[in-house]
């Protein structure tokens, strides 16, 4: 294939790039996730006595649309069913006014009770029932109050949790601790197998420690004088409300505010209360309403696209001093994030600086974003300028004692938080990945800091944590592809040479899973069957994260060759690229995303990477 016709795809997608670009200078796509966030929504629109016709039918219209042949709704694009999000969905729909004896009812109910019924479900789902009547608070894990007054060093202490964790689990304690039950007029008995619940792990287990110390605080709970109780939830309370962000918020994520909500409800905020008023504002901005119906992102990325775009600009050939790029930086600049957050109550003496994911997050910066963002602006700004400076000490403030970067926390990595009976959904804590160190290492590469001792660190630690396969493991993105994309143009970035063994056998394991057709996929099954490890139907971001990893080892043959083509031949008319799968994780396992630009942003780079080359 000719560099003609190659460039001839960069500048389409170029111009389609830009063509997205905000008056403001900031990038955002839709990030995309499954009907829970629409399910809970309505869920507790009815719990709150605020559920409107109208918007129960745009939200019942989109789940529909979502449910697949077998009657199934799942957590990702060509997934399997899924248990918990089929119940959530099936009860939305329910309330909705949808029969029980609905075609696509009956489906979704008998997938339900082959699954093993509600009985089943994850915790969340159950909370979420037994907040309607339609479960037994008795029948959940406790989560007590107290637990915001355990200090700092004890074990399950708040700061042990991961950010997003934290901010769900303290308003979940004053839900649950007050254990509240509207019915919400209609019943989903018939999704319940009668099966009693699961015996306990053995007494000398962590999990049975914990099923029976459940036993004790269910116990507890029912005592009429709890000294602690009323301090512990007014801590709470203080706790959240310190928290809320200037968009109405709790960490820019749906799972925290929709949690915060109900508990400040529950303890006497009138709806009208400027607190969630403005809280119900934000969710607004939040809903995407379009064609008859209404769904929620569970999140929104504009500073991350932001970085992501400038970068793929700036790899395609775009000069710095492009008025499209500056609009850009001057954006990202005035999002700095210049105030004390969580991150400190590990990091006491480390000064502020860096960015976050969202429009607004102040509380809550992460590591993943600020390097990236650093490694944008290096390029186009002068080299004093303040704010990177800032954020280049913040990130190497951020690093955890064995080396590696997490995302959000320093040395989140006590495990002990996975063993209670609640945690039956979702990373808790936040341990260093592959795929943020490797982003770190890369920035603190183009500063010219890898002679330090914190890069070498980093670069150790990525070294030491790849995979037998030759590959590594993607915290944040789908999976080993995203893992090892990330992670060795960084070392190549920081002096690595290409002949290194460990770049070699990362070569080996990309070529060994490209895809007939030239390009990449990996399925989201691979975080919990080693099976769909690197195999997938090929897409736009996976198949540039593969390339940009193989450039960067030098590779320009076959494998490369192939991918490129790949990549020319599948663009749209528009210069962008189709991608209905999920390659972005929330956590592994659990929670994906489709982040709408990724489709878009990757491959630029990659194009713009190899025409350079």
């Amino acid at each position: 294939m000719s560099d003609d016709v190659i460039d001839l795809a960069r500048r389409k997608a170029i111009d389609h790039l830009v063509s997205l670009q905000d008056g403001d200078g900031w990038w955002k796509g839709e990030l995309e996730t499954n009907v829970t966030m629409d399910a809970e929504d309505m869920l507790m629109r009815q719990f709150l006595g605020i559920r409107e016709p109208v918007g129960t039918a745009e939200t019942a219209n989109w789940i529909r649309s979502q449910q697949r042949e077998d009657g199934t709704w799942a957590t990702f694009y060509g997934g399997p069913g899924e248990l918990s999000t089929t119940v959530e969905a099936y009860t939305a729909l329910k309330l909705a006014g949808d029969p029980a004896d609905a075609d696509h009812m009956v489906r979704a109910r008998q997938f339900v009770l082959d699954n093993g019924g509600i009985e089943n479900s994850r915790v969340f789902t159950r909370i979420w029932l037994a907040m309607v009547g339609e479960w037994s608070w008795d029948r959940l894990p406790v989560l007590p109050p107290e637990m915001i007054l355990l200090p700092k060093w004890f074990p399950l202490n708040i700061y042990d949790w991961g950010c997003w964790a934290r901010q769900t689990v303290v308003p979940l304690t004053i839900v649950g601790s007050m254990r509240p039950s509207r019915p919400m007029g209609v019943s989903v008995a018939e999704l319940r197998t009668g099966r009693p619940d699961k015996p306990f792990e053995p007494a000398l287990s962590w999990a049975g420690f914990f099923q029976r110390l459940d036993k004790v605080l269910h116990l507890h709970a029912k005592l009429p004088v709890k000294p602690l109780r009323e301090y512990s939830i007014r801590k709470g309370v203080k706790w959240i409300l310190e928290r809320q962000e200037a968009d109405g918020g709790w960490g820019g994520i749906q799972p925290p505010w929709v949690y915060s909500i109900l508990a400040l409800h529950l303890r006497g905020y009138p709806l009208d209360h400027p607190v969630l008023r403005k809280a119900f504002d934000g969710l607004e901005s939040f809903t995407i309403k379009e064609n008859g119906v209404r769904r929620l992102e569970a999140c929104q990325s504009p500073v991350w696209d932001t970085a992501l775009a400038v970068t793929a600009l700036l790899d395609a050939g775009m000069p710095p001093d492009d008025p499209v790029l500056k609009g850009a930086g001057n954006w990202l600049l005035n999002e700095e994030v210049t105030v004390r957050g969580d991150w400190a109550v590990r990091r006491p003496s480390l000064p502020p600086g860096g960015w976050a994911f969202e429009f607004e997050n102040d509380n809550y910066p992460d590591v993943d974003d600020t390097a990236e963002i650093v490694l944008a602006l290096r390029r186009m700004l002068p080299a004093d300028e303040p704010a990177v400076r800032r954020a280049v000490e913040w990130t190497i403030g951020m690093q955890s004692k064995d080396g590696g970067w997490g995302a959000f926390d320093a040395d989140n990595t006590r495990r002990l938080a996975e063993k209670l009976p609640f945690c039956d959904f979702g990373a808790v804590i936040d341990p260093p990945s592959a795929d943020v160190t490797a982003h770190v290492v890369e920035m603190l590469a183009a500063e010219g800091l890898t002679g330090l001792q914190p890069a070498r660190r980093g670069i150790k630690w990525l070294l030491d944590n790849q995979e037998a396969d030759g590959s590594w493991f993607g915290r944040w993105g789908a999976n080993h592809i995203y893992g090892t994309g990330a992670v060795v143009p960084a070392l190549i970035a920081a002096g690595i040479p290409t002949v290194h063994p460990a770049i070699r056998r990362a070569v080996k394991w990309l070529e060994q899973h490209q895809n007939a057709d030239g390009g990449w996929g990996e399925d989201l099954r691979s975080y919990r069957d080693k099976s769909w490890i690197g195999r997938g139907d090929s897409t736009a971001s996976q198949t540039a994260w593969a390339l940009l990893a193989l450039l960067a080892a030098g590779e320009r043959g076959a494998a490369t060759e192939r991918g490129i083509r790949w990549l020319v031949a599948t663009q749209r008319p528009d210069g962008t690229w189709d991608e209905p799968q999920f390659t972005g994780t929330g956590f592994p396992g659990d929670f994906y995303i489709n982040y709408h630009l990724y489709r878009l942003v990757f491959p630029l780079t990659a194009l713009g990477r190899y025409l350079d080359g």
